[in-house]
């Protein structure tokens, strides 16, 4: 099917955690021959870096959840309006299928295709079904998912999990292996916060390092993803528990981090999870308590069941329970080793070509294949 050109739709916007994974699979198509039509919010075209080139459409969309009636109201004119714009675009596109990676941003373009008959795809980034994809799972011809099981699927679904397309700076680094910290020597640890949670470790990670041993905290170096307003008052922290640390509202080097980093605290989205699973680096991840559905959490305890990474709930993480943590675990190379190379196992290294042979096979028929099996090749 290779080369074959197909024009595909990638409905994609809001956050990274949408829009990597949709350009992920962008490229594997666009590499494959077929033509590509981008359609997002205002948001994700500010973010994207794939759109150079791409037919681009920016429409109308908003969340409803947490604004408020009044924020609820103008948050469903908004869709509506996208809905209308994204159903003119698609009668004139005529793509011959679109595929919608989640959220409030690929809501309108995905209810315009459903009700035109055109083949559709979602892909459930999470390990909790989100609330856009839940509308829309028994309209589409396939759910594609990432995680073995996930929650809160309508009944009758048979999802095809493909993994979570990752940037190929995670493939490359996966190919590095990890290495624990030498018993002497510096030991580097990455806290990834995201915009949600890096207030919350800003103050716990310097006060949790002031709990451990000198001996120890003297051999830390860490880098942190801060907000932009906290930043100076969270390196003073640092600087008074004598902690060397680099701090950034935002890095444009995240997979180099990653590969560098012997330990690994963050938030637990799918794209941080799959990302740091595809380097193969030991995390404790601390859950987002408020995101929708508290998916987060869900992805959090997938990985320490397979036993890939450790997890604390945010309302039960205090500066005392973390400094045990990081005590422990940074003075046991067999504990982190043991961690990176589960975490490395349930990584899908070839998931946007699994994601792209879905969307192929629905484009021209399975000629006796089945998904599963050509995505595993």
């Amino acid at each position: 099917m290779t080369g074959s050109s197909s024009l595909v739709a990638v409905a994609a916007g809001g956050t990274g955690g949408h829009l990597f994974p949709a350009e992920c699979l962008a490229k594997e198509l666009a590499d494959r021959g077929h033509r590509l039509a981008w359609i997002t919010d205002e948001r994700g075209a500010g973010q994207s870096s794939f759109l150079t080139g791409v037919e681009t459409h920016t429409i109308s969309a908003r969340g409803l959840a947490g604004f408020g009636a009044l924020g609820r109201l103008t948050g469903a004119l908004s869709l509506g309006v996208g809905v209308f714009q994204a159903r003119r675009l698609l009668k004139e596109m005529q793509p011959n299928a679109v595929v919608g990676f989640g959220g409030y941003a690929a809501a309108p373009t995905m209810m315009a295709a459903t009700h035109l008959g055109l083949t559709t795809v979602i892909h459930e980034q999470n390990a909790v079904i989100g609330r856009a994809n839940r509308l829309f799972a028994r309209r589409v011809n396939q759910v594609c998912t990432t995680f073995t099981s996930t929650r809160r699927l309508p009944d009758g679904i048979s999802p095809i999990q493909t993994g979570l397309p990752v940037r190929q700076a995670f493939k490359a680094i996966r190919e590095i292996g990890y290495t624990a910290p030498d018993q002497n020597g510096e030991i580097r640890v990455f806290v990834l916060g995201g915009s949600q949670g890096a207030a919350v470790f800003s103050h716990l990670v310097p006060a949790a390092l002031k709990r451990i041993p000198e001996e120890l905290r003297s051999r830390i170096v860490v880098t942190q993803q801060c907000r932009g307003e906290i930043v100076e008052q969270t390196q003073l922290a640092f600087a008074n528990c004598g902690v060397k640390a680099t701090l950034q509202p935002f890095f444009d080097n995240v997979p180099d981090l990653i590969g560098r980093a012997h330990f690994i605290v963050a938030r637990s989205g799918a794209s941080t999870i799959t990302e740091v699973a595809m380097a193969g680096r030991p995390a404790l991840f601390v859950p987002y308590p408020y995101a929708a559905d508290d998916h987060q959490t869900d992805n959090a305890k997938f990985m320490q069941k397979i036993g890939g990474s450790w997890s604390e709930r945010q309302n039960d993480l205090t500066p005392a329970i973390l400094a045990d943590q990081l005590e422990t675990l940074l003075t046991s190379p067999n504990a982190l080793i043991a961690a990176a190379d589960k975490a490395r196992s349930v990584a899908v290294p070839d998931a946007a070509a699994r994601l792209a042979n879905v969307v192929e096979e629905l484009i021209h028929g399975s000629n006796g294949h089945s998904v599963e099996a050509r995505g595993a090749a």
